[in-house]
């Protein structure tokens, strides 16, 4: 982790600006083709949807601008970020689960897997995180091909990314797409990075 020097920092009066918001998040839903990460995940036995949080989660990793978070008065950045997703359970709610995708992905399918095994036990989806300021949280609406999606949030506001995918929408060329919704603090982020995220997702999941 880093702490940025707000005296060379670009973005200062946007930081400053945008902070002081009531709602100060910018997000956004967009359609991606989850074609090769699906055929991956079932190739290696895997669960589908963690090959696609693996392949989201790569891709916010290359984005600076997303492994940055707001601490006291000034901005932090960490060398990486974890996820923390949510696993539904037997009566209908869910846990959340924290996995690590810098392994290849073989290896975290079965990490993950087991990690997610393990939260199934926690009857409370609270966790409690020594280092939650790095982690960048996840779920799934696997029922509802959605085209915006409208996360809580706590306060004062936070600065960790949200992810959440939905229901697949499977092609009669074999493709499948899925909507991907993503959300940031605009005190940290602006529309350029979000679209490098979406870049960077297609292009690492186009090449599994």
């Amino acid at each position: 982790m880093k702490t940025i020097n707000l005296e060379a920092y670009p973005r200062r009066s946007h930081f400053e600006f945008f902070r002081k918001e009531a709602y100060p998040y910018v997000g956004f839903t967009a359609t991606v083709d989850v074609t090769r990460p699906l055929a991956a995940a079932k190739i290696q036995g895997g669960s589908g949807f963690l090959a696609i949080l693996w392949t989201a989660m790569r891709a916010l990793n290359r984005v600076p601008e997303l492994r940055q978070r707001i601490l006291g008065d000034g901005i932090v950045e960490f060398d990486h970020c974890d996820c923390s997703h949510t696993v539904p359970l037997p009566n209908g709610t869910f846990t959340a689960c924290r996995t690590a995708p810098s392994l290849p992905l073989e290896e975290y399918l079965v990490a993950a897997g087991a990690a997610q095994e393990r939260a199934k036990a926690n009857s409370c989806f609270l966790t409690e995180e020594d280092d939650e300021l790095s982690l960048v949280f996840a779920s799934c609406v696997p029922w509802i091909g959605f085209t915006q999606v409208i996360q809580p949030t706590p306060i004062p506001s936070d600065s960790n990314p949200r992810l959440t995918m939905g229901k697949y929408d499977r092609k009669s060329d074999g493709r499948v797409e899925m909507p991907l919704a993503i959300l940031a603090n605009h005190a940290l982020v602006d529309g350029r990075h979000l679209g490098l995220f979406y870049q960077y997702f297609q292009e690492i999941a186009d090449s599994l």
